[in-house]
């Protein structure tokens, strides 16, 4: 969310903000909210000057009673009467008008980054580095649920029974693999830094909307009925809801905190024929990492988060490329985005793996979570990136590991977790 003083100060550059983002339809927004801010500024206005003059009087009855002068007092008293009826619907006034404006202001995406390229979709996404060789073997890459079949490692059609389209039961070493690669991945974010946590799985409606726009929220949270509680799709939300209401010193920054969770997602519309499977599913298992820290550390930290991914990836010997995320395929609290995409064989072409994301000050903003320093008190800057998501990271593990016999090589790094194996078969 916009601070509506830049918005007041700067009416053009969010205006073209909103057309590298191809949102035109959100531009009357700017001057309607402008139009509102200067109306509750007037209404401000009136209402403090009211109650100036209520002060200024009810000292004045007073004095007049304390000279016997009642008839006078009384008059006064009149004239208060009406001011405080008038006072009250102004204050009414300021509700209404607040509430508006925070609709608004929420509703305006946050001003991307100069660097970002403008683009209308994840189409024109700009590929930006590859790390690792891609490869396509000789033999054949079975799609991956035929590979987990081998092993007797799923079981979609009890999970249909069970839960609907979109669940899954995975078993035996491909389970053992999922749980290795998530406990890898928790070591591996400790090793850089990090401090582990395990967070809420369900967070508030004041969580959900400082961390999310609308029209994500509506395409992916499952909200509990009677409660005013939803189901994280990310630890991300619950993570940066941590900070909700809070003022950090600098000392304290960076935050850098990596979680564990399960996700759950609607994943609203058709998911093609690439998207079977386990590729896009309505509950998964995330480590995740994210970062709150000072405003000029931000795009510092966004360096790392990233590479941090690109990193584990290749630990895993899995070729990964990232790209950059386009003005357009940016969600609207978030600066500046990169895609880490892993290597498939089997299609021949990248996927997404993971996202990291810079949001400047947007989520702390919505969730006041602000530092205060040698300058003075100001909003903290949060970024968020996927360590590893199973079971999607599988697809990616399975297709680059495979052997033309069907046996799967596990990696150096991964062996650990798997009890010494070098290989499932």
């Amino acid at each position: 969310m916009l601070d509506i003083k830049f918005v007041r100060e700067n009416p053009e550059i969010v205006k073209q903000n909103i057309k590298n983002k191809f949102q035109e339809s959100k531009l009357p927004l700017v001057d309607e909210v402008i139009a509102l801010d200067l109306e509750n500024r007037n209404t401000k206005q009136e209402a403090d000057n009211l109650r100036f003059e209520r002060n200024k009087i009810s000292k004045e009855i007073g004095g007049l009673y304390a000279q016997g002068k009642r008839e006078e007092a009384e008059k006064l008293k009149i004239q208060v009467t009406a001011d405080s009826e008038r006072l009250a619907k102004l204050e009414a006034k300021e509700s209404e008008l607040e509430e508006k404006i925070k609709h608004i202001m929420m509703t305006i995406p946050n001003i991307i980054d100069p660097s970002v390229p403008i683009g209308k979709d994840d189409s024109e996404n700009v590929e930006v580095m590859r790390y690792g060789e891609p490869a396509v073997p000789d033999y054949e890459i079975p799609y991956h649920t035929d590979i987990m079949d081998k092993f007797n490692g799923i079981d979609l059609e009890s999970a249909r029974k069970v839960a609907g389209n979109g669940f899954y039961y995975l078993m035996g070493d491909i389970a053992r693999l999922h749980s290795a690669v998530i406990s890898y991945a928790r070591d591996f974010m400790i090793s850089r830094g990090f401090t582990y946590c395990i967070p809420p799985f369900m967070i508030r409606s004041e969580v959900v909307t400082g961390v999310m726009s609308f029209a994500e929220m509506d395409a992916m949270m499952y909200k509990i009925e009677g409660e005013d509680l939803y189901l994280i799709g990310t630890s991300e939300h619950s993570m940066i809801g941590k900070y909700i209401d809070t003022i950090l010193t600098e000392d304290s920054l960076p935050q850098a905190l990596t979680s564990y969770s399960p996700c759950f997602r609607k994943e609203k519309g058709a998911h093609g024929l690439e998207e079977r499977g386990v590729y896009r599913i309505h509950q998964f298992e995330k480590q995740e990492m994210i970062v709150v820290c000072k405003p000029e550390d931000s795009m510092m930290w966004f360096d790392k988060l990233w590479q941090n991914t690109v990193d584990l990836f290749r630990s895993l010997d899995i070729p990964v490329r990232t790209l950059e995320c386009c003005s357009g395929d940016l969600a609207d609290l978030k600066v500046k985005s990169i895609d880490v995409e892993a290597w498939s064989p089997r299609q021949k072409k990248y996927f997404e793996v993971g996202s990291c994301s810079n949001l400047g000050d947007a989520q702390a903003r919505r969730l006041k979570i602000r530092v205060t320093g040698e300058s003075g008190k100001y909003f903290a800057h949060t970024l968020n990136n996927t360590v590893v998501a199973p079971p999607r990271m599988l697809i990616a593990f399975l297709e680059n590991n495979l052997n033309s016999d069907g046996s799967v090589n596990i990696p150096a790094a991964l062996q650990p977790y798997m009890g010494g194996n070098t290989i499932i078969k």
